[in-house]
């Protein structure tokens, strides 16, 4: 007999109360749970089958997601879709090059955490050097001066503003096409004046980005 249950994770931690189902950045289903039984898991899974599988398509279709580097051949640059080789050679180093129209990856032995490495490093040096230039650009517009730019790989933010007004960005914003990483950029700023998501935050973003709401709607196709 087939099951029709799909593959999951499913992690035990007494001091939960209720059952939380979520993905990681594959689409890879994973339960949080305090102890139950696997036939009460399993009860749950056919309930929410559409509900999983409609969700799963979703992070799936997702642009820039982490490889699976036995079945993807393609990186997001700039918005850009670019097709992505990996060619073993002799060399003990492994190397990533990129000529404007392709990816091509050079490894002695196939390891994809090590690819990775050298992906997520590409887009790290990328970002720290398209993003201040147009921070600079938007600052003197806005008149809003953080008082520092940092950079960090983070799962869930694009960018972030603290209280003293230092803005951070995501190593993985060369990803984003050129006009979101303008949105971003603006919205991070907006936040120097108002530390909430409030209507008069909004306004300031939308008096420098009437068509802002496009660009979110396009954020939200990465991931």
């Amino acid at each position: 007999m087939v099951s029709l249950l799909p593959n999951y994770k499913h992690i035990v931690n007494p001091k939960l109360k209720h059952i939380h189902l979520g993905f990681d950045g594959n689409g890879d289903l994973i339960i949080k749970s305090p102890k139950v039984s696997t036939k009460h898991i399993e009860q749950i899974l056919i309930k929410k089958a559409k509900w999983i599988q409609g969700s799963r398509i979703k992070i799936q279709n997702k642009k820039g997601r982490q490889l699976d580097f036995f079945n993807d051949n393609h990186l997001y640059y700039l918005g850009e879709r670019y097709t992505l080789e990996l060619i073993p050679h002799l060399l003990q180093k492994t190397r990533l090059e990129f000529d404007g129209t392709a990816f091509t990856l050079f490894y002695h032995s196939f390891d994809p955490l090590l690819f990775q490495i050298h992906i997520d490093r590409f887009y790290a040096e990328k970002t720290k050097e398209i993003l201040p230039s147009i921070v600079n650009e938007w600052s003197t517009e806005m008149q809003l001066i953080p008082s520092a730019i940092k950079f960090r790989k983070t799962k869930r933010q694009w960018g972030s503003c603290s209280q003293k007004n230092i803005i951070s960005f995501n190593t993985m914003a060369a990803k984003l096409p050129l006009n979101v990483i303008h949105y971003l950029v603006v919205h991070e700023l907006a936040h120097i004046r108002h530390k909430h998501h409030k209507r008069s935050f909004w306004e300031l973003v939308a008096h420098h980005l009437p068509d802002y709401k496009t660009h979110i709607g396009e954020l939200k196709t990465y991931i």
